[in-house]
């Protein structure tokens, strides 16, 4: 199993402040990897710069070639009053006349993330998992082979965070998808994750997620 992303002696300063310095990892390819650390460790800035939204003040990071990111952002709510379909709203970003190809990639889609026997209700009055659950088939409709779940289970209930976890597993295990996932469930974490990356010191930590222990993360 190759490596998929290769960060070397990556740092981050805003002004006078140093969120992190001098990170060093890899990620193989088909891992599925926790990114844990208390509010402002910088994960976020970590993501944000993985996705060519900021650039880092020092070190590089690589991807493999022909690795394709996708997406998953934390839950937002959608009022209830919102008017598109879970269908149509997957479909945002296709061509509004819809080839035969991309009706069946969306129908797989469907299927795959349990949408399609309630693909016709508006997203305003399906329940949060639907809803997050919706953002992920959006996000796998460019078929990436890497994707990034930033807090994607956080304001979910229990039933509709363990949904979609398991639904991650199932790409993971079925289509080989890599997987980074930024949390602070540690217990859901612990459950679906097989490596985790944890911010200590304005470094990273990474090892397998069975040697997390309570007093590293504290």
């Amino acid at each position: 199993m190759g490596e998929v992303l290769t960060v070397e002696n990556l740092t981050m300063q805003f002004d006078d402040q140093t969120v992190f310095k001098k990170l060093n990892f890899t990620l193989k390819k088909g891992s599925m990897t926790a990114l844990l650390g208390p509010n402002g460790a910088g994960k976020t800035t970590l993501i944000r710069i993985l996705m060519n939204m900021l650039t880092a003040t020092n070190g590089t990071f690589k991807f493999s070639q022909n690795t394709k990111i996708g997406y998953v952002p934390q839950f937002r709510n959608i009022d209830i009053d919102y008017p598109l379909s879970i269908r149509a709203f997957i479909e945002l970003n296709t061509p509004l006349f819809k080839s035969a190809s991309i009706k069946k990639r969306v129908d797989n889609i469907l299927r795959e993330t349990n949408l399609l026997e309630i693909q016709n209700t508006r997203m305003g009055e399906a329940s949060g998992g639907q809803k997050q659950r919706a953002y992920l088939a959006q996000a796998l409709l460019d078929e990436p082979n890497f994707i990034i779940l930033d807090e994607a289970t956080a304001s979910l209930d229990p039933v509709a965070k363990e949904e979609l976890m398991t639904l991650i597993k199932h790409l993971n295990e079925k289509h080989g998808l890599t997987v980074l996932f930024t949390t602070h469930d540690i217990p859901l974490a612990k459950k679906y994750m097989k490596d985790y990356l944890l911010f200590k010191d304005k470094k990273l930590e990474h090892n397998k997620i069975s040697q997390l222990t309570k007093e590293a993360y504290e």
